[in-house]
């Protein structure tokens, strides 16, 4: 929520100090109501706004920014809870920007926020089948015959998943850190596939999306997406990929692509690594 004034600035209808005075003049209608008390607040994305019975209509550029999600924020633009939402970390960007899909409050990773709903609405499309890449630390010792239900699909409450990539990457003090790739966005999807199969997950991070990797990205810190990328992502979404998808599908027993943001892995899978 933003208070009108600024809102109309944003807009471009006329300077704060100036929209002010077009408020106290009655020149302003939220919802279809006129407002005149300054301080009001709106929501740009959903109220009516209209001055001199005309709506406004804004022309923000297209934003498309790679996140490093820490946990502990929503991903989210609002919650009820109070908690720090993914939007927070943007703030100084001067548009609105919405996530691409979600991350548990918990998890850690690989976000996109954008302002782009097309491109929204693609990479999040089951059918464009967008693969995800993570990177958890699981409880326990990974066995073959849990690795072989994570490829050929885990039955959940709403049917089975599609068929995963999966491999071991180390054995850690009696846990098991693995690295999984889907391409399906059920809610709380990995951390519930892991632990169907019997190894609830200790620490999750969602390493790449696409072609697109965290890189020397720190928790909570963020990067424009280069116009290229913003190219590839929307032929990947696509489905321009979709026969490099289903060979890389077939070598799933290539090396591991996991990147770690700064050339490290995150702080409590580190821990976890020196037990």
């Amino acid at each position: 929520m933003e208070r009108l004034h600024k809102v109309m600035a944003m807009a471009g209808v006329a300077s704060r100090r100036k929209s002010e005075e077009m408020i106290l003049e009655g020149r302003v209608r939220v919802n279809g109501e006129v407002v005149t008390q300054l301080g009001t607040k709106v929501d740009a994305g959903k109220d009516v706004i209209e001055v001199d019975g005309k709506p406004l209509r804004f022309c923000e550029p297209k934003t498309y920014v790679l996140l490093n999600k820490p946990a502990g924020f929503v991903t989210t633009v609002r919650d009820p809870q109070g908690r720090k939402k993914v939007v927070d970390l943007v703030r100084d960007l001067p548009v609105r920007l919405y996530p691409v899909g979600r991350l548990d409050y918990d998890t850690e990773g690989l976000l996109i926020l954008t302002n782009d709903g097309s491109l929204t609405h693609a990479l999040t499309h089951p059918r464009h089948e967008v693969e995800k890449t993570y990177l958890a630390l699981v409880q326990g010792i990974v066995q073959p015959d849990g690795l072989r239900c994570l490829r050929h699909g885990v039955p959940l409450e709403e049917g089975v998943t599609a068929p995963a990539r999966v491999r071991i990457l180390q054995r850690i003090a009696g846990d098991t850190l693995v690295e999984l790739t889907i391409h399906e966005g059920k809610n709380r999807q990995v951390r519930r596939m892991l632990g169907a199969v019997g190894h609830p997950v200790k620490s999750l991070v969602r390493t790449k999306i696409g072609f697109l990797t965290l890189g020397e990205l720190k928790p909570g810190q963020y990067r424009h997406l280069t116009a290229d990328e913003v190219k590839r992502l929307r032929s990947l979404a696509n489905g321009f990929n979709k026969k490099a998808r289903t060979s890389a599908k077939r070598a799933n027993n290539g090396k591991s692509s996991i990147q770690h943001p700064a050339g490290r892995p995150p702080s409590r899978i580190a821990t976890a690594r020196e037990r």
